[in-house]
């Protein structure tokens, strides 16, 4: 029994030890010896993983990386980024470019962008055939848009004109209705092509090819219809344009309340350079570089007026101005704008012009008895009688700083307290900075 117990135990004892081989063997198998020094790391042994701290990503303007590489045919060490976010930057094959059409004392601008076309007021009633011929001569059968600014036939006149040569998608006016027949014959061929009249409001955006347009203005109602002007902001790349129609002091400020992005590349100067327009506050919220008056040569309002002139003088922009320049094409690639223009001149842009009158020449009538004793020296000494200029009963507006005939429809609009009765002449009233109404021609 005693011999059968020990064996019981040298066999235990065996097993034992053969199961520790075992063992031993497996760890070998699964983990490299440690190095001279090196501990090893058990999970439970392991201190707890801090967190990590994720960085906030920077805006893509303060983002610089290492390196780049530069693309075929650049020249390596440029590693700049731009810091033009992706929707201001245009396709490739894209194109922009606004045709200020010289429509004299009036307002036409051609928008074309990718193929797309919008037309901006037409001109005079007198413009209708430059207005087809000009959108013929460009092929421009189909018009994406029409914005008739407002009403007044400087500004609605030639649209019919456009209409007669180019189908449109949409119109676009302050107002859908309005007495005068331009504007009638505006919409006569809207109605032939199943279009009607649009009145936006402001904030109102539509596309235009690659280029966006926004609607600022009007907001709200306005005692004058020029403070009704459709005010639209066209956005291509890094460049904008700010199309004003007539709005005046009113309006600009009524918009400057909105706090509404104004600024902008090219400005299309308000109510052709009136004084009334192109405000300093207005101007300091735009900041562009470029204006653009469509004025006529030698009108009879004496535009563009010598405070806009100033104006824009002390804000530093370049001018261009149809009564001295012609047709003026600007043209932008995303991020500059380049201007081209029908004619060319010395003149300096920002000299206000005093509106010339060429005298009528007087031819005396002849006196039979003094023909064959009328001597040379009679002749000399003969002087013509002075003419009295002839004076006309005028309404002023001291508000708007416009003057009317009598009879004219806004007078019947005018507050008592802004209204005032002269007698005088025309000329003494413009000396005292007041505009002709546009609505009854003083």
């Amino acid at each position: 029994m005693r011999r059968g117990g020990w064996l019981g135990r040298i066999l235990i004892i065996v097993l034992v030890l053969f199961l520790m081989f075992c063992i031993s063997a497996v760890f070998s198998d699964h983990e490299p010896d440690l190095l001279e020094g090196q501990e090893r790391n058990y999970p439970w042994t392991q201190p707890e993983a801090e967190e990590e701290t994720v960085q906030p990503e920077r805006p893509a303007e303060d983002q610089t990386p290492d390196t780049i590489e530069p693309a075929e045919g650049e020249k390596s060490g440029d590693s700049s980024v731009p810091s033009v976010p992706a929707e201001d930057t245009v396709p490739e094959e894209s194109y922009f470019e606004i045709h200020f059409l010289n429509v004299g004392q009036a307002d036409a601008a051609l928008v074309l962008c990718d193929g797309h076309a919008m037309l901006i007021d037409g001109g005079n009633n007198s413009d209708s055939r430059k207005m087809y011929a000009y959108l013929e001569e460009h092929e421009i059968g189909h018009l994406d848009c029409v914005v008739c600014t407002h009403p007044h036939d400087d500004h609605a006149g030639g649209l019919a004109g456009a209409l007669n040569y180019a189908t449109a998608d949409a119109a676009l006016c302050s107002v859908s209705e309005y007495e005068s027949t331009a504007f009638s014959n505006f919409k006569k061929y809207l109605t032939e092509q199943g279009v009607s009249i649009t009145v936006p409001a402001a904030g109102d955006k539509f596309s235009l090819g690659s280029a966006e347009a926004v609607i600022l203005g009007p907001v709200g109602n306005a005692e004058i219809l020029n403070d009704m002007s459709i005010v639209l902001k066209i956005t291509y790349g890094e460049t904008s344009f700010l199309f004003t129609g007539d709005a005046e002091r009113g309006e600009e400020q009524a918009i400057l309340d909105t706090g509404c992005d104004l600024k902008s590349t090219v400005l299309k100067v308000g109510h052709h350079g009136g004084n009334s327009s192109t405000t300093y506050p207005f101007l300091r919220e735009i900041m562009p570089e470029y204006a653009v008056i469509s004025v006529g040569e030698n009108n009879t309002y004496g535009h563009p007026s010598e405070g806009a002139l100033s104006r824009l003088r002390d804000a530093g922009v370049e001018l261009y101005r149809t009564d001295l320049q012609g047709t003026i094409v600007c043209r932008s690639d995303g991020k500059t704008v380049s201007f081209t223009t029908e004619k060319k001149t010395t003149e300096d842009l920002f000299q206000h012009r005093e509106r010339t009158v060429t005298p009528v020449p007087i031819v005396p009538e002849e006196t039979p008895e003094n023909t064959d004793e009328e001597t040379a020296a009679d002749r000399e000494n003969q002087t013509e009688p002075a003419v009295e200029p002839r004076t006309y009963t005028y309404i002023l507006n001291k508000n708007t700083h416009k003057f009317h005939n009598p009879n004219c429809p806004s007078v019947g609009q005018m507050s008592e307290k802004n209204k005032e009765v002269y007698v005088g002449t025309r000329d003494e009233i413009i000396a005292m900075g007041y505009e002709p109404c546009e609505r009854c021609y003083p």
